[in-house]
């Protein structure tokens, strides 16, 4: 299906949550791919893996107590369309990756959950990664249940990819899949 062009390199975002935003606020950042996509030599992104940082307060601890004002959590999701400022269904075609932070202040217990990574789906070759071919990636993080607390809250996302060169078909067969959510 494709042919590797680079080895693994890393890319990486970071969306803010201001202090005190309120349940339900979500916010979006993009990662730019246009130096890498490239549609007439079939110039595509192979996603290997996706990891999520979430951090707050101005030392960018990882410590869950005072990031919410109360028991909630913190999700982010990582897209290859933009759905806005909304969180996508797990069958979306474009989620490349989801996951949780799941806070619970009263008992000072902080649990990361993860729901979709493209290395959950098997061994870490091509046939098994995310292909992307669009040239702009989405991350959307947002509070759920509580506010944020006295200090803003960062979501960073961690990308491993690859440049990888499709055929012309199953460039097109991935944009289509791609653009059918839409």
């Amino acid at each position: 299906m494709a042919t590797a062009k680079t080895g693994s390199f890393y890319l990486t975002e970071t969306v803010t949550l201001p202090t005190a935003s309120a349940s339900g606020t979500r916010v979006q950042a993009t990662v730019d791919l246009s130096a890498y996509v490239n549609v007439p030599t079939g110039q595509a992104i192979a996603i290997d893996s996706v990891d999520f940082i979430y951090q707050w307060g101005s030392a960018y601890t990882g410590a869950g107590a005072g990031m919410l004002a109360g028991n909630g959590s913190v999700g982010a999701q990582l897209t290859d369309l933009n759905p806005g400022t909304a969180f996508v269904r797990a069958d979306n075609q474009t989620l490349v990756a989801s996951g949780v932070l799941n806070i619970d202040n009263t008992n000072n217990v902080v649990s990361h959950s993860t729901d979709i990574y493209p290395d959950n789906f098997g061994p870490n070759n091509l046939s098994e990664a995310f292909m992307v071919v669009n040239d702009t990636l989405y991350l959307t993080a947002g509070n759920n249940n509580a506010a944020v607390g006295g200090s803003d809250a960062f979501v960073s996302v961690r990308i491993r990819c690859r440049v990888v060169k499709l055929s012309t078909k199953d460039w097109m067969a991935i944009a289509i899949q791609s653009t059918a959510e839409a």
